[in-house]
C-alpha cells in the first residue's frame, strides 16, 4: 500500500489540465491591447509658438485658426491680444472622414469632402494658422492637398506653425492637445499614438512648402521640429 501521501501526487499528475491553463486553449489567442493612459501634461518652452506672435506683434483685430480644437486657453489667450479665433479638430476629422484605413486618405471625393468640412473658408480670410501637429497624420495625397488650400484660405505675408516628430524612422507618432499659456509656452497634453503618414524632414518639409515665401525650422529637445511658414 502506498502511502497517502504519494497516491494524492499521484492523482494530481494524472488529472487533465484545467481548460483555463491548458496550452490549448491559448491557441490562437493575443494580448489584449492596453487602454491608452496619457502622461501627465507638460509644460514647455516653444520657440515656434514665441516666433508666430513676435511676427504678428502690435497688431490686433487679426484672424487666427486654430486647428487642435476649441480649447478655452487658446480661446482666451487670443482674444485677450485683440483677435478672432476660429477652431477646428482636424485630426479628429481624419478619423471621421477615412476611418481606420490609411489608403482612404487616396480617395479624391473623400480628400474633398474633408477639406470642405474643414477648411471651407473664402480666400485670404486668415492672418495666422495653428497648425500644430495635424500634418504627420496624413498621406502624401493628403496633406498636399491640404497645405493647397491653406494657401488659399491665409492671406499674403500671413504665418504657420506646425509641429513635426524629427525622429525620421518612427512608424506610429503621438498626437497632442495644445494649450497656449503665454506667447512662448504651451502645455502639450497627450491624446493617444496615431500612426504616420510619411516621413517628415527638412528638405520635404520645403518641398511641401515650396509656394510659401519662407519656411523657418527649430528643433526642440523634445526632438519635435517646429516649423514656421510665412505665406
Amino acid at each position: 500500500m502506498l502511502p497517502e501521501k504519494l497516491r494524492s501526487i499521484f492523482r494530481k499528475e494524472s488529472e487533465p489540465a484545467s481548460p483555463a491553463h491548458h496550452p490549448s486553449s491559448l491557441a490562437g489567442s493575443s494580448p489584449a491591447r492596453k487602454p491608452f493612459k496619457p502622461n501627465p501634461p507638460v509644460t514647455r518652452v516653444s520657440r515656434g509658438l514665441e516666433q508666430f506672435f513676435f511676427e504678428i506683434r502690435d497688431l490686433v483685430g487679426l484672424s487666427i485658426l486654430d486647428l487642435a480644437g476649441a480649447t478655452q486657453e487658446n480661446i482666451n489667450f487670443l482674444t485677450s491680444l485683440g483677435h478672432k479665433i476660429y477652431s477646428q479638430d482636424i485630426v479628429r476629422s481624419l478619423d471621421d472622414a477615412f476611418g481606420p484605413d490609411p489608403a482612404q486618405q487616396t480617395n479624391p471625393a473623400l480628400i474633398e469632402a474633408f477639406l470642405r468640412n474643414n477648411l471651407d473658408y473664402a480666400a485670404d480670410t486668415f492672418d495666422g494658422v495653428l497648425l500644430w501637429d495635424s500634418l504627420q497624420f496624413m498621406g502624401p495625397a493628403l496633406v498636399n492637398a491640404t497645405v493647397e488650400r491653406l494657401s488659399q484660405v491665409m492671406r499674403p505675408k500671413s504665418y504657420l506653425l506646425a509641429f513635426f516628430t524629427a525622429n525620421e524612422r518612427v512608424t506610429e507618432v503621438m498626437s497632442y492637445a495644445f494649450r497656449i499659456i503665454d506667447n512662448r509656452t504651451i502645455l502639450l497634453a497627450e491624446r493617444g499614438i496615431r500612426p504616420s503618414g510619411q516621413v517628415f524632414n527638412n528638405r520635404n518639409l520645403e518641398k511641401l512648402f515650396a509656394k510659401f515665401e519662407s519656411v523657418k525650422f527649430f528643433l526642440t529637445r523634445e526632438s519635435l521640429r517646429e516649423v514656421i511658414v510665412r505665406r
